[in-house]
């Protein structure tokens, strides 16, 4: 308890706070451009939605909500973020990158979201928009220097490897988009850890690079934390395949944009820790519907966020749940890579609080009592006593 009073307090002194704004302060006013444009952009989409038939009204077996409610979030956050990475950042290939596979990902499956795309069209688009995302883009996962596996030169699997990250973000968060806030809250964690990655320029990052990461991050975060406003629960707006894909898409480029560049494990292994709950959520998936003879693109309610719901956690119960999960892992990764250890211990000091405040609130909504060991003896005892006075 010492040693974790002592890392919180190192983590708030006023070095730390001075090497913080130096930092992050050139991501402060894009992200907040980036935050005002979606707090903008998103009512607007609300008002849009039911021209366009982008509405979502409950018609599975594992909807949770209970009317219809506008699903055009995604174009929202992408024109949000869009601009604010225009006005702030070079122009450049790579941000021209960035902006159309992000921008033809939230176009694409609002076609999904308006006319329920069959699966296997879905995949399709998927694998064609990676491609462009390697062969025209240059997008591409040339090599692995993790902890548990290097590879100096993919080689050949260098387009396998790269469509399959590309995927696998966009599948990701489209699995984890099933519970009021849930998705964007994770991303803006994890666009968080990799702008915290980058700080102190890692070797091999060049300054202008570390400066598009640092903004293209921070853009990122901010308008999940705008769109946050209209869908934390109950949700006013739904983020829809089209807002999903965006981001999934975001998450795979910017990790993709940093190990191009950086000879270190941070690009790669940052997301995977911080997003390890809905990837091994994901994995489960596939490997249950494929044992029970369903196409992997099944749709059902047996996500670890669904099996929370059913437990009896609130929708805002289950998403600060994985919240704090996403930001220890995502913290752990960091401090893997051996920096920004005490950042850790702060993660695990709110998780601690949020987990022990969502048990205390469960305890009290009980309506029956908790057996407590020798619960019986200590009543009588204390009934006695009080009968004596």
């Amino acid at each position: 308890m010492n040693e974790l009073y002592s890392a919180l307090t190192d983590l708030f002194n006023q070095s730390s706070l001075t090497a913080l704004q130096a930092n992050l302060g050139p991501a402060l006013v894009p992200a907040l451009a980036a935050l005002g444009a979606c707090l903008i952009a998103t009512p607007l989409a609300i008002r849009l939605s039911p021209a366009l038939g982008l509405v979502a009204r409950p018609s599975r077996e594992r909807d949770i909500h209970r009317g219809a409610v506008p699903k055009m979030g995604g174009f929202a956050m992408f024109v949000a973020f869009a601009l604010a990475v225009l006005i702030f950042l070079p122009h450049s290939w790579s941000l021209l990158g960035v902006l159309v596979l992000c921008g033809a990902s939230a176009l694409l499956y609002a076609l999904d979201d308006r006319f329920d795309i069959p699966a296997l069209a879905k995949l399709a688009l998927q694998i064609v928009v990676a491609v462009v995302a390697v062969k025209l883009f240059g997008f591409e996962i040339r090599f692995l220097h993790l902890p548990f596996l290097e590879i100096p030169n993919l080689g050949l699997l260098i387009l396998p490897v790269s469509v399959f990250w590309v995927i696998g973000m966009q599948n990701t968060v489209n699995l984890l988009d099933g519970v009021d806030g849930l998705a964007a809250g994770v991303v803006a964690i994890v666009a968080v850890v990799l702008m915290v990655s980058v700080f102190g320029r890692p070797a091999g990052l060049p300054a202008a690079a570390q400066h598009q990461v640092l903004i293209l991050a921070a853009c990122l975060a901010a308008v999940c934390a705008g769109f946050l406003v209209f869908n934390f629960n109950p949700a006013r707006i739904f983020m829809g395949d089209s807002g999903a894909h965006f981001l999934g898409m975001a998450l795979a480029l910017l990790s993709i944009l940093s190990v191009a560049k950086i000879a270190v494990a941070a690009a790669l292994l940052l997301p995977l820790l911080a997003l390890a709950v809905p990837i091994g959520d994901t994995a489960w998936a596939i490997f249950r519907r494929r044992r029970q003879g369903l196409s992997i693109a099944h749709a059902d309610s047996n996500h670890v966020h669904h099996q929370l719901l059913d437990f009896g956690l609130s929708q805002r119960e289950t998403c600060l749940l994985f919240y704090g999960a996403t930001g220890i892992l995502g913290a752990a990764g960091l401090a893997l890579l051996g920096a920004h250890q005490r950042l850790l211990a702060a993660a695990v000091v709110v998780t601690l609080v949020i987990v022990s405040s969502l048990l205390g609130e469960r305890l009290r909504l009980l309506n029956r009592r908790v057996p407590v060991p020798g619960g019986r003896v200590i009543r009588l005892f204390l009934e006695g006593r009080s009968a004596r006075s």
